[in-house]
């Protein structure tokens, strides 16, 4: 049998499938499904300071939708080219109360040789590094700094705040760490130009890995009603943007060196595609939607389907890490292919007569 084990930074994970944070994991029994599905470490759902953020909860909408932007039935297993489209919110619980839940379920991933990591998205970098201390006091062993979710400018004011400036996110997870000593994953946003200088901002920071990363987002028509389907924009996930965080992956990697843990996120729908991200430069990967649309038992069949996969091959998880994305040629050294476009095209195209 292949050894699944990776490493991120000093955290050893029994398998790269991490499940993400999301509504699915705001509960104990959520987690819990998590961990007996067998990831090799559950993100709790996210938390900060600001009530409004909370509140957002109760005012979240969700749609899946097939590749012509049809509604699906909720709670059906999806097709693969589904893609999520909604507004979301933090965890409902007080701080204290989250801290609890979190702290006591991280004790019961360690009788399983997994973990459960803590979840701060950013709004006041003074309140995120009061909460990461006592998060670190609470004896969880990893946290995750979410400076990229999508929603920072369609949030109540100052609710949360997506980061895309370089200097900032330095600045901001160079705060953290110098508040606490425990590992340290940084979430990026993908609404950049440069997605790769964002991670290097966190890596200079002090970040021990980068999440790369968070969701699209969007606006999505209604043509029936012409109105905005939901009311408003919302952040967009689907198996069509995985090419699109494999690049960042592989760009991140080429800038950066391959001494930086990545945790590739945003489009996995299966083991397959959690190789994929592998192979582009992820030590693991976080799975969300997948989850949310099709249940826990994604979890457990995506780490089956990794295992046969490196099974088939006969290697081991870390061996796969950057694989591909270290073969990525650039375009003026590929070989002269003089006409070949013409292959390509429709038959009309090439009808000069």
């Amino acid at each position: 049998m292949p050894d699944l084990a990776v490493d991120i930074g000093a955290v050893a994970l029994k398998n790269p499938v991490i499940c993400g944070a999301g509504e699915h994991v705001i509960t104990r029994a959520g987690v819990r499904a998590a961990l007996g599905a067998g990831a090799g470490a559950v993100v709790v759902k996210s938390t900060n300071e600001r009530q409004e953020a909370k509140e957002q909860l109760d005012r979240a909408d969700y749609t899946l939708r097939d590749a012509d932007w049809h509604p699906l039935d909720w709670g059906a297993p999806p097709p693969r080219d589904a893609s999520l489209f909604c507004r979301s919110g933090l965890t409902p619980l007080p701080f204290d109360q989250w801290l609890d839940m979190t702290a006591a379920l991280d004790r019961e991933a360690r009788t399983v040789d997994a973990y459960v990591v803590a979840s701060l998205i950013l709004a006041d970098i003074d309140a995120a590094v009061a909460m990461a201390r006592q998060i670190e006091q609470a004896g969880v062993r990893v946290l995750e700094f979410n400076i990229g979710a999508p929603y920072g400018d369609e949030a109540s004011d100052g609710a949360i705040v997506t980061e895309r400036a370089a200097g900032r996110v330095r600045d901001h997870v160079a705060a953290v760490r110098q508040s606490v000593a425990m590992p340290l994953w940084v979430k990026i946003t993908g609404q950049s130009e440069n997605v790769a200088a964002l991670a290097g901002a966190a890596r200079d920071g002090g970040a021990d890995a980068v999440v790369m990363m968070g969701r699209a987002l969007a606006l999505l028509p209604d043509i029936e009603a012409m109105t905005p389907v939901l009311g408003t924009n919302g952040g967009l996930g689907g198996a069509w943007s995985l090419p699109l965080t494999c690049y960042w992956l592989a760009r991140a990697r080429r800038t950066l060196g391959d001494s930086l843990p990545l945790i590739g996120t945003n489009g996995a729908r299966n083991g397959a595609d959690v190789v994929r991200f592998m192979l582009a430069g992820a030590s693991a990967v976080e799975m969300c939607t997948a989850v949310m649309t099709g249940g826990f038992g994604v979890l457990r069949q995506a780490v089956e389907e990794a295992a046969n996969y490196l099974d088939d091959k006969e290697m081991n998880a870390r061996d796969i890490v950057g694989v591909v994305a270290d073969q990525v040629g650039r375009f003026g050294d590929q070989p002269l292919r003089p006409g070949a476009w013409r292959n390509f095209v429709p038959g009309e195209a090439l009808d000069d007569g």
